[in-house]
């Protein structure tokens, strides 16, 4: 049985429609919303790749239904900012070589920004714990690590990433 329902993504309503009550949030953002930020790697929550905000929580979007997520404020990569702007993150992200294939990047923006929401001054031990749960194939995390850092410093010190 196919429903109607509104979700509010990035600070907007959006209608969603010829929907299955099954649907993940996942499947749901990027096939009847056209979001396509999040993808779908894994779709068992463990490899970080779908990460979206949900009242403000990270969560993996495969693991949500999307008609469980009405009512809720949800964030993709895509509503960070201003269409065609960086965050300091993902521009931190790029000047440190920590994009390569980019399938796991956004998952790993969302993460990053979930962490230095919470935790302005990581150390490297905290980063790697709060961005285990992401997967990457290409980059052995080290360029991931640093980025992270720049941006930590950059905020304290009032800097762009170096």
């Amino acid at each position: 049985m196919n429903e109607h329902y509104v979700l509010h993504v990035n600070g907007r309503d959006h209608e969603v429609t010829d929907a299955w009550l099954g649907e993940s949030l996942l499947d749901v953002l990027r096939e009847r919303l056209g979001l396509l930020a999040a993808k779908g790697a894994c779709e068992q929550g463990e490899c970080g790749s779908c990460s979206v905000l949900v009242d403000g929580d990270l969560v993996c979007s495969c693991l949500v239904l999307g008609a469980a997520a009405v009512g809720r404020a949800i964030t993709t990569v895509e509503g960070l900012t201003e269409r065609g702007t960086l965050t300091d993150v993902q521009r931190a992200y790029l000047e440190a070589g920590a994009v390569q294939c980019g399938f796991c990047t956004p998952g790993l923006i969302m993460a990053t920004h979930d962490l230095l929401d919470r935790v302005p001054e990581p150390t490297e031990m905290e980063i790697r714990e709060e961005l285990a749960g992401n997967v990457c194939r290409c980059t052995g995390y080290g360029r991931i690590i640093d980025a992270v850092q720049q941006v930590a410093v950059a905020r304290r010190t009032g800097a762009g990433p170096a």
